[in-house]
């Protein structure tokens, strides 16, 4: 087992896990080819790129690897909920004081940038690609995987409008 992120900060909020950690890019991960079983991409931990090829990339790299046969999970949002249901303003009382969150759609509806402003002042800006999940299973199928499963929620709940996730189980086949 192994657990990789960009995120100085998150990785070490995770070191008492007890597995072993990696601060890496997705995009070029540090693994041999065909040495995983199964990789989990979890919580929307992908649509951050700014080119939709690098999102194929990073699937692509991902495929590499995993050992034929070997099984990636993909757990993000469903954009059409996202869209649908999006809140463009709110203020949030967290452990650090009022927080205002603001959302927004930008290229035609294709991502939705949130910007957190805390009360010291600093903002955080987030962009993520809204991936239809036909796109998502294309891009998957692209590079070498077969979508076996899908699902709309964690609770293992069908895939269909209005559910909040988008989470499709394939399987390397080439």
């Amino acid at each position: 087992m192994l657990g990789l992120d960009l995120s100085r900060a998150l990785l070490k909020r995770a070191r008492a896990a007890a597995v072993p950690l990696v601060r890496a890019d997705m995009r070029r991960l540090p693994v041999r080819a065909g040495s995983m079983d199964l990789v989990v991409n979890l919580f929307t931990s992908f649509g951050y790129f700014d080119r939709d090829q690098e999102h194929a990339d990073v699937v692509r790299g991902i495929h590499d690897a995993l050992a034929p046969g070997g099984w990636f999970a993909l757990d993000f949002l469903n954009a059409d909920s996202v869209r649908g249901g999006l809140v463009a303003d709110e203020v949030q009382h967290l452990r650090v004081g009022r927080v205002r969150i603001t959302r927004e759609l930008v290229e035609e509806g294709r991502r939705v940038v949130k910007t957190i402003e805390v009360p010291d002042g600093r903002r955080f800006v987030e962009r993520v690609r809204l991936f239809q999940p036909i796109e998502l299973e294309a891009m998957l199928t692209r590079a070498g995987f077969s979508v076996e499963e899908r699902f709309g929620d964690y609770d293992g709940g069908p895939l269909a409008a209005g559910a909040p996730r988008a989470i499709l189980v394939s399987q390397r086949t080439r």
